[in-house]
């Protein structure tokens, strides 16, 4: 656990000593400040709508962009190996890692949190749906991660693991939007693999353990995968 955590702190450092971190923060803030700006000021409506609408996109971007470097860039150098060679397991390494790419993302969705004190201050909002709004925005953040965790397992570069990660993501953003020309058993089924219709459950305040079991799962299945394959490296190595 106590190495897990330093892995974790020394990835968090090498994010804050190089522009990818305040890079991904700044236009993250700034996307979404676009969109509730959009909603305050020409909707006249002071709600997070707009900022919950476009989140599962922007997640899709973001990332795959703060998620790419956590194992390619190192298996390009060859220093995986090394790394997973020291007196510390392979899950802690991975545990780490993807502990940290996690704390990222969440200091970004919360550093958004003066929108919510605005619409708290300016309207009278349900505040159920709004923080559960939030910690679906985190739950969705860490599925995400998972995806871009596993894809930078796979790959020796950076801008490979970007386009895999971003690739399977938009997948499971955009699969819902063919349910009209399946057949309803199909269709269901597509429908509950779509990452957006689970957070849209979330933001209207509705709390459903199928949406908590369907993202926990993305995180288990692809953090597991991405621990086989260092694993499977290893044995091979």
């Amino acid at each position: 656990m106590r190495k897990g955590l330093t892995i974790c702190s020394r990835e968090l450092s090498a994010y804050f000593n190089s522009p990818v971190a305040y890079i991904v923060i700044v236009v993250y803030l700034l996307i979404c400040g676009w969109f509730f700006a959009a909603n305050l000021f020409f909707d006249q409506q002071a709600s997070l709508r707009g900022f919950f609408g476009m989140a599962p996109l922007m997640f899709v971007f973001f990332a795959p962009a703060i998620s790419m470097g956590l194992l390619a860039e190192e298996q390009k150098h060859g220093t995986a190996e090394l790394l997973f060679t020291y007196p510390v397991t392979s899950f802690a390494v991975m545990a780490g890692k993807y502990g940290a790419a996690v704390l990222l993302m969440s200091l970004a969705v919360l550093l958004t949190f003066p929108y919510l004190l605005t619409i708290i201050v300016l309207g009278n909002p349900d505040l159920g749906a709004l923080f559960t709004g939030y910690f679906g925005l985190l739950l969705m953040g860490a599925a995400f991660m998972a995806v871009g965790l596993w894809a930078s397992s796979l790959v020796r570069n950076q801008l490979s693991a970007f386009i895999l990660s971003f690739l399977v993501s938009f997948f499971l953003f955009i699969i819902d939007k063919f349910i009209a020309w399946m057949p309803p058993p199909i269709g269901r089924l597509v429908g509950y693999l779509s990452v957006e219709n689970h957070f849209k459950a979330l933001s209207r305040g509705v709390i459903d353990s199928r949406d908590l079991v369907y993202y926990l799962s993305v995180i288990v299945l692809f953090f597991c995968w991405s621990l086989y394959n260092v694993q499977r490296r290893k044995w091979r190595g």
